[in-house]
């Protein structure tokens, strides 16, 4: 079992149940998925096909090192003259983690991603929504441990959303800081 998961169960709901005074263990709010989320349209535009190729490969094998599951392509809803899109061209890249994996990114996510981004000073509260899921930006992919900087021939930036099933803004805030994540107070 994730530790990660253990503390969820051992810390998190005590201290939820304690705080928010929740009657049954159940009604406590949970992570449910984490979506992986990029896009690379614009590095793809402007390329002839094969370097098409190319680019499109290392973008969904650096996905799938950073994830451990493979990735499925977004492709665009109409053509867009302006940036060179057509319709149906894969534009981006998306992975949805749940349970184990789920877990497993996470705490890959808070010890060791986080840390090595650039500027990192903290998750702002303002990255919740109104149903407190967690929305952030790494810029750089190689600030996970599974990325050679070496090898990386393109950066691209990443969109993590953490799922939660909170009624409140507040409950989201909440689980997530004693799961462990950096939030600035």
């Amino acid at each position: 079992m994730p530790r990660l998961k253990e503390k969820y169960q051992k810390e998190v709901v005590p201290e939820m149940m304690k705080k928010f005074g929740y009657k049954n263990s159940l009604a406590i709010p949970k992570i449910e998925k984490v979506v992986v989320n990029t896009g690379f349209g614009r590095l793809i535009a402007v390329k002839a096909s094969k370097e098409y190729e190319k680019i499109l490969e290392n973008f969904l094998t650096d996905l799938s090192l950073i994830t451990g599951q493979r990735p499925i392509l977004t492709r665009a809803k109409k053509s867009i003259a302006s940036f060179k899109i057509r319709k149906s061209l894969p534009i981006g890249a998306k992975v949805t983690l749940r349970r184990k994996m789920m877990f497993d990114f996470l705490e890959r996510l808070i010890n060791i991603a986080l840390p090595r981004s650039r500027d990192f000073q903290g998750i702002t509260p303002d990255s919740f929504d109104k149903k407190g899921n967690l929305t952030i930006a790494i810029r750089e992919q190689i600030a996970f441990p599974e990325i050679s900087p070496e090898k990386t021939k393109n950066i691209f930036g990443l969109e993590i959303t953490v799922v939660t099933n909170a009624k409140s803004r507040e409950e989201g805030l909440e689980l997530l800081r004693l799961i462990g994540f950096p939030i600035k107070r």
